[in-house]
């Protein structure tokens, strides 16, 4: 139990910016340790905030922010970019506040008017995903950045199938509205569309120490695309080569090291206290004669 209080201690909310005292709540699949208490954030809110903090050089005097299918945790976390114009789509497959309803494969949007362009597990659900790749490369700026998530099956080629009944694409692809698994091809994808990508994880961003900190998934994959074509090596300033991750690890292990005195000094101050009150139960037992005479010993004591 002590040890569980302990981990529960070290927990780190980077969407909220709190420090977690409770355990975090399971995700809405029964994954453990998934949902802050506080903010409701997932582990792509958390990883979404520290990813914008490390683009923060790239991501000043924005005029454009598109978000599509957005949620309420990622929408806080834009706002916090205070850009010109914030803009938020959806297909209307759902009941998401947004400001218009737009299909992905058609963007109500002038060519190279959006300077970041937030799109998570939505390709997954389009038909036609090649067509909102070209879309979101026609819409990007020049120095636009377009941060896009999928799920995705390393080792294998994308697997698709648009004919598939709701039941067929719940068993194959993990839910009844997507038509595939995307595999190592995808790059390749957003490369044909005119995007150049990275792929950035949380290890590489912060390094291991942080993935558990910030309670962040280790095998979350976020793509970093831009105008262009091509893969971009290595993973953003985040590559241990960087020093990003390194800092990150030397940061935790001080705050570790200051939470550990922390700790030391609270226990003290708790013994001091007990054995403060112990003192007082003792004198108020004698009588007022010799309670002065014990008052008396205890100021001089305390005067040497």
């Amino acid at each position: 139990m002590i040890g569980s209080r302990q981990d529960v201690s070290r927990a780190y909310c980077a969407a909220c910016g709190e420090r977690v005292t409770r355990e975090f709540r399971p995700g809405p699949d029964g994954r453990p340790r998934a949902t802050c208490p506080k903010c409701r954030s997932l582990e792509r809110h958390r990883f979404l905030s520290l990813l914008l903090g490390a683009l923060a050089p790239e991501l000043r005097d924005l005029d454009t922010i598109v978000e599509i299918a957005p949620s309420r945790q990622s929408k806080l976390l834009l706002d916090r970019l205070e850009a010109r114009h914030r803009v938020s789509l959806d297909a209307g497959y759902d009941a998401r506040e947004v400001d218009a309803l737009a299909s992905l494969t058609d963007l109500p949007l002038r060519d190279g008017s959006v300077d970041l362009l937030v799109c998570y597990h939505v390709l997954e659900h389009v038909p036609d995903d090649c067509a909102a790749m070209r879309e979101i490369a026609r819409v990007l700026s020049p120095r636009g950045i377009a941060l896009v998530e999928v799920p995705i099956k390393l080792g294998v080629d994308t697997e698709e199938d648009l004919t598939a009944s709701p039941e067929e694409c719940a068993r194959r692809f993990g839910q009844r509205d997507h038509v595939r698994w995307y595999g190592d091809d995808f790059d390749d994808r957003l490369s044909a569309a005119g995007l150049a990508s990275t792929r950035v994880t949380p290890p590489s961003l912060v390094g291991e120490a942080a993935v558990d900190r910030f309670r962040l998934m280790a095998h979350e994959v976020v793509w970093l695309v831009r105008p262009g074509r091509g893969t971009v090596s290595p993973m953003l300033p985040g590559d241990p080569a960087s020093g990003l991750a390194a800092a990150f690890d030397a940061l935790i292990a001080d705050l570790d090291q200051a939470q550990h005195q922390l700790g030391r000094a609270r226990a003290r101050a708790d013994r001091l206290a007990a054995r403060s009150d112990e003192l007082r139960a003792q004198l108020a037992a004698v009588r007022p004669a010799r309670r002065r005479a014990v008052l008396t010993r205890l100021r001089r004591a305390v005067a040497l």
